[in-house]
């Protein structure tokens, strides 16, 4: 059987990797492609099995190769003497990697085994592990660059997502995340709403530089690693990290599926539980209005829901609420992994009567089969003082109800820690907080 090959080699390496691939008789060469978009529209074509591609070849990111893997074309990674080539194929998702000096029957098989492997090879988990652990998935000694520490295990991955109308998905979120880093719980707060993201404002922090614009660019070209994240997603109080949104919604084409997956992938080993505050939108067809691939306004939702171990779906506790509420669900479960936790959210009985919960939770589950585990009152003085003073439930209203019941939702969420002495969280007094209108 003859595999088909498409190469993209820099010209420092080409004629020497030309010579030992015509050498091989199971192997037809069928096109030399001079940069990445000729490499793509050949793959895209159909006319290769297998593409060689040099780790500098000009424009290569996540994308790219996620392009090539749709197509059904497998890739090699082609390498020279620096062990940073390597280093960041292998953070692109390339399995496979060979030493541009390698002779015939070394690149036959590496082409073959590839081809005849199933289709979309990426880094696995335990390749992943040994990588970020200061080995490379061959076993040998990786270059040491991270100074961020974490453990062995994985974290947790949380999604919060709420239909159109403002139920509460930021609000959730910010005091979820500071809920559980009072406990002495690590968290990476990740605000990915590419329609009005708004984490920063909240939290009274700067967002002129995005964070989570700037880990994706990183993930997109092979540079993110943990220090990176870790440098980005600063602490605004100890155990609880903040990537900051977009500061304007136009930019959402810079935040891809395939990056927000290797992000969260990433952001497992350097914290216990990663919260992300999701847009609302889950259509998947922006696709169809592009002759060809083009980016997804929500895939990175869409890729924080399907990698989610728990998914929060969070409501208005009023009829326009619960409606769209009820409307979503079917459509959020077909993207996630898990069943979503239903929370009703702004509970209030000037809107659904006296006893309010229970009315909420009979109607749903009599009309829509949803069961309701957790319920958030309103409390517009405490969240209003909250957003003048930039600052969380437990600290300007730690005795209200709706303080509680956000604590006692986090209790349920996976990682929760018991609190230890020299974790629990110092109310801060208000000079001291990072706001829009205090300074330290």
């Amino acid at each position: 059987m003859t595999l088909r090959v498409l190469t993209a080699i820099e010209p420092r390496h080409e004629a020497a990797v030309m010579i030992r691939l015509g050498a091989i008789a199971t192997i037809d060469v069928v096109r030399r492609c001079p940069d990445l978009p000729d490499l793509l529209a050949a793959g895209a074509a159909g006319l290769a099995d297998v593409a060689v591609v040099s780790a500098g070849l000009r424009g290569l990111d996540r994308d790219s190769l996620a392009q090539l893997r749709e197509a059904d074309v497998h890739v090699i990674g082609l390498i020279g003497d620096d062990e940073a080539e390597e280093r960041r194929l292998r953070q692109l998702g390339v399995a496979t990697i060979v030493p541009a000096d390698s002779g015939p029957e070394e690149l036959r098989e590496a082409i073959e085994r590839l081809a005849a492997s199933t289709p979309h090879t990426e880094i696995g988990d335990a390749e992943w592990a040994a990588l970020e652990s200061g080995l490379d998935p061959a076993g040998r000694p990786a270059e040491d660059d991270s100074e961020a520490p974490h453990d062995a295990a994985k974290g947790r991955v949380v999604a919060v997502w709420g239909p159109v109308g403002s139920p509460g998905r930021t609000t959730l979120s910010v005091n979820l995340a500071g809920e559980l880093a009072a406990t002495g719980v690590s968290v990476l707060l990740i605000d990915a709403d590419t329609y009005g993201a708004c984490v920063a404002q909240v939290l009274g922090l700067l967002d002129e530089a995005a964070g989570m614009a700037a880990a994706a660019r990183a993930a997109e070209v092979g540079t993110l690693d943990l220090a990176t994240l870790a440098r980005l997603a600063p602490r605004v109080d100890p155990g609880f990290r903040v990537l900051t949104g977009l500061p304007s919604a136009d930019r959402w084409p810079e935040l891809r599926a395939e990056s927000m997956t290797h992000l969260l992938d990433l952001a497992r080993g350097l914290v216990d539980v990663v919260i992300v505050d999701c847009a609302f939108c889950l259509e998947d067809d922006e696709t169809l209005s592009y002759d060809t691939r083009a980016p997804r306004r929500n895939g990175a939702t869409l890729a924080a829901i399907a990698a989610a171990d728990t998914v929060l779906a969070v409501g208005a506790g009023d009829p326009v609420g619960l409606q769209r509420l009820v409307r979503g669900l079917p459509e959020l479960r077909e993207h996630s992994g898990a069943d979503p936790t239903v929370v009703v959210n702004r509970v209030r009985a000037s809107v659904a009567g006296g006893s309010p919960e229970r009315r909420i939770g009979e109607a749903l589950d009599r009309f829509a089969g949803v069961s309701v585990e957790h319920f958030v009152p309103e409390d517009p003085v405490a969240f209003d003082r909250c957003l003048l003073s930039a600052r969380l439930l437990l600290d300007e209203a730690p005795k209200s109800l709706a303080r509680a019941r956000v604590r006692a939702l986090a209790a349920t969420l996976p990682a929760m820690a018991e609190p230890a002495p020299s974790a629990r969280r110092r109310i801060r007094p208000r000079s001291a907080t990072i706001g829009r209108w205090s300074t330290a």
